[in-house]
């Protein structure tokens, strides 16, 4: 690997170790045995190199998020497990990339990055509708509303496991919530 490699890997693991805010220039330089020089030279600021590393994170994460969801079986004569069952694959996989997600948290206090993760917003909804499979994804409207709801629950339960693991929501307490609320608004 350069000094390139080097220094994402780094910047990942000190994510993950010591999250977004709290990462120095000597931390990420230590962790991938390069000069601090060098993040300058290759990133132009710690927070552009801290951004590159947190999306390459996220985007291994959506790689696994979509690899669980595959492995879930087809529940078509039970719709209600069948979306418990992935929503216990998407906390198996908050569990696998905690340090992900806790540098995600962290990393909402800063407005540049904040700004970046907006202009990948749709696409994330309309990627999470896409495997939910909650959509149509020739209707738009759908695939952003549908996904706006998968999105807003994602975050909310990541954030309930990175406080209490043990207490967070399980697949089971999803599907029944989501059908009293339907059985409730008929």
């Amino acid at each position: 690997m350069g000094n390139r490699e080097d220094l994402l890997t780094g910047a990942r693991a000190c994510l993950v170790t010591k999250g977004y805010a709290r990462t120095t220039v000597r931390d990420i330089a230590t962790a991938a045995g390069v000069s601090m020089a060098a993040i300058g030279y290759h990133f132009g600021t710690k927070e552009a190199l801290l951004t590159e590393a947190l999306i390459d994170a996220t985007r291994e994460w959506g790689t696994d998020l979509e690899q669980a969801l595959a492995r879930v079986p087809d529940r078509p004569d039970d719709p209600w497990q069948r979306l418990a069952d992935r929503w216990d694959a998407v906390l198996e996989t908050i569990a696998a990339h905690r340090g992900v997600w806790s540098a995600t948290f962290d990393a909402l206090a800063d407005p540049d990055l904040r700004a970046r993760l907006a202009t990948n917003l749709d696409e994330a909804r309309a990627g999470l509708a896409r495997l939910f499979d909650a959509a149509d994804e020739n209707d738009t409207a759908a695939a952003h509303s549908v996904g706006a709801l998968h999105q807003a629950l994602l975050t909310g339960i990541a954030a309930q496991y990175l406080i209490d693991p043990d207490r967070a929501p399980t697949g089971r307490d999803l599907a029944d919530a989501l059908r009293r609320m339907t059985h409730a608004a008929q």
